[in-house]
């Protein structure tokens, strides 16, 4: 194994567990079974932006392993229309396992981003993480492929940076740091996931940012009135 596996694995790693120990939190628990997490992240009220994400990454999974043809048509490529970026996040090239992961891993992020960040800006976050990490893929990082861990590194990225500026526990708000610094190390390696992680770590902290400014004023203004 050389470094450069090495510095991708400890990567991921910096990003899955404090990414699972950050929507763990999201219950009001330190340590939540798998199966009570899933539950608790589907229960009502449900989260239907996520479902319908879910759904249409089932769908697709099913697609492209009826019909393989059809991903050749849909990732991304060398100098492709700008389509492609968006296109390349329905389509899994890595075989069965991206699939099964990406799959399992939506069913976990997709929920706990959007009860966090609404039904709207939850897609919003995914989708603008994903196109920009196979934008930049085209450009020349790794011009053919499609998958949307990219998307759903951008929703771990959002909901670490968003902990980490308001989140309850002080030791979960260091530990989700890691977080955005290894999408910057993964930029470094011209990994696409490095994109994802940033674009939605910094769209999140913007986000989180903005809304604590809402509250703030108005709370001002309510007590100004008073």
């Amino acid at each position: 194994m050389n470094v450069h596996t090495i510095a991708l694995y400890t990567c991921a790693a910096a990003v899955v567990m404090p990414g699972a120990e950050v929507i763990t939190a999201q219950t009001g628990r330190r340590r939540v079974a798998p199966p009570e997490l899933v539950r608790t992240l589907w229960g009502r009220p449900v989260p239907w932006a996520a479902a319908a994400l879910v759904g249409v990454m089932a769908v697709m999974a099913v697609v492209q392993t009826v019909v393989p043809g059809v991903m050749p048509h849909l990732e991304r490529t060398p100098d492709g229309p700008w389509w492609r970026a968006l296109t390349a996040l329905l389509v899994q090239t890595s075989g069965p396992g991206q699939l099964a992961f990406n799959l399992v891993a939506a069913a976990v992020v997709a929920p706990a981003a959007q009860r966090l960040f609404g039904p709207v800006r939850m897609p919003l976050l995914f989708v603008a993480s994903g196109a920009a990490a196979h934008a930049v893929s085209m450009a020349g990082w790794s011009v053919h492929g499609g998958g949307d861990s990219v998307g759903l590194c951008g929703l771990v990225g959002a909901l670490a940076c968003a902990y980490a500026l308001t989140g309850e526990r002080a030791p979960l708000r260091w530990l989700s740091l890691p977080v955005p610094a290894a999408g910057v190390v993964l930029c470094v390696l011209q990994n696409n996931h490095g994109i994802g992680v940033l674009t939605g770590s910094l769209l999140g902290a913007a986000i989180t940012l903005a809304s604590k400014r809402s509250r703030f004023r108005s709370r001002f203004r309510s007590r100004f009135r008073s």
